[in-house]
Parts: C-alpha cells; structure tokens; sequence
C-alpha cells in the first residue's frame, strides 16, 4: 500500500522529531558526562544522538538512575554534555568570523530554533541569537535548505568572554512541542589586544 505525501506528513507529525548539528564539530558525551549524568543517559544518547531530554524521561519512567547528578548535569544545556569529554574539538573563531553550520534533520516537526553564542557558566545567551526561525522551522517533510545549511557571524560584542575554553559555545536549540533540541560548539576567541595605559 502507498501512502499519500498528506499521510506521510501526518505520520511524521504523530512521531518524535529528531535532529543534530553535524558540522562544526559538537559535544558528544562520554566518561566526564557519564560521571555526573549517569550510564543510562550516557547510553541513550550513544545509541541515538538526534533524541531529546524528554525522550529520556518517557523511556525511563523510574527516574534515570542514582548516578544522575542534576546539580552537575544540566539536561537543558548542551544535552548535559561535559566540555572535559570534548575539549580536542574547541574551535578557534575570532570576532567576525563567519561559521558555516549543517544540520540534520532526521524527523521533521514545525517548532522555534535559532543559534545563540551561549555562557556555560550561567546557561545564558550572550546578547542575542545570531540567527532564529520564530516558526515553522522544520515543519515540512523536506525542510527549506536554509534550515540545514546555513552560516552565523561571530560577534564583535564579545569582548574577553570568550577566551577560555569551555566557557562558550554556539548552541542550536530547537524546540517543538515539547521536545527540546540543542547542539552546542565549543569555541574561543582570542584575548583583547587593546593597549591599556596607566592614568
């Protein structure tokens, strides 16, 4: 039996959306993850990178183990991911630097998503998103190609915020009806060269 384009859309509106940014290199959890986040969690995303929070807590409805330290282990920021499983993959950007950015879709569903140079220390924008889909992102069958490819620009506003590693990083945050997504890329700049004289 085939299914029309409309039957199609509808079975992908009744199922989990699923997605991932795939270029620039992103966080990806391991032991440092697995220590404050736990094995289940840990394992869960190793088995499907594209899942979402959400999808963690209907698939374990007695909670996802004592080895989850939620003080430690921010399931909303970054997926949780611990910078010290990724450090080899910071990337050097300077102030208006363009950075090109592939997503994959692998199940379409219409929600918000943008791209923000966010602090890890408070889990909080740095200014304002570089880019964003107010609506109606990922919300046909095929998204618009500049929903997958696209490119941000690194601001100039950013001073020295930026200079340690682990500290920022470009998160896409997609979220749809109740399922939150977010691919974070660890990144620097380079310090201040200004001169500073003395009075």
């Amino acid at each position: 039996m085939q299914l029309s384009v409309s039957a199609l859309l509808g079975l992908v509106a009744a199922a989990n959306a699923h997605g991932i940014v795939t270029s620039p290199a992103t966080r990806t959890p391991g032991d440092a993850t697995a220590a404050v986040c736990g094995r289940i969690m840990t394992k869960f995303y190793q088995a499907d990178n594209t899942s979402y929070p959400e999808a963690l807590f209907r698939a374990n409805p007695n909670g996802i183990g004592k080895d989850y330290n939620p003080n430690k282990c921010n399931l909303y920021l970054c997926r949780g991911y611990q910078f010290a499983d990724n450090a080899k993959n910071v990337q050097s950007y300077k102030p208006g630097d363009v950075v090109e950015m592939d997503v994959f879709i692998r199940i379409p569903h219409k929600g918000y998503a943008n791209v923000s140079v966010v602090d890890t220390t408070t889990n909080s924008i740095i200014g304002t998103p570089l880019i964003d889909w107010p609506d109606n992102y990922a919300a046909t069958l095929t998204p618009p190609a500049n929903q997958t490819k696209f490119s941000v620009t690194i601001p100039t506003t950013l001073g020295d915020k930026c200079t340690t590693a682990g500290t920022c990083v470009l998160q896409w945050y997609w979220l749809g009806q109740g399922q939150t997504y977010e691919s974070c890329v660890d990144f620097t700049t380079p310090k201040s060269t200004a001169m500073k004289f003395k009075a």
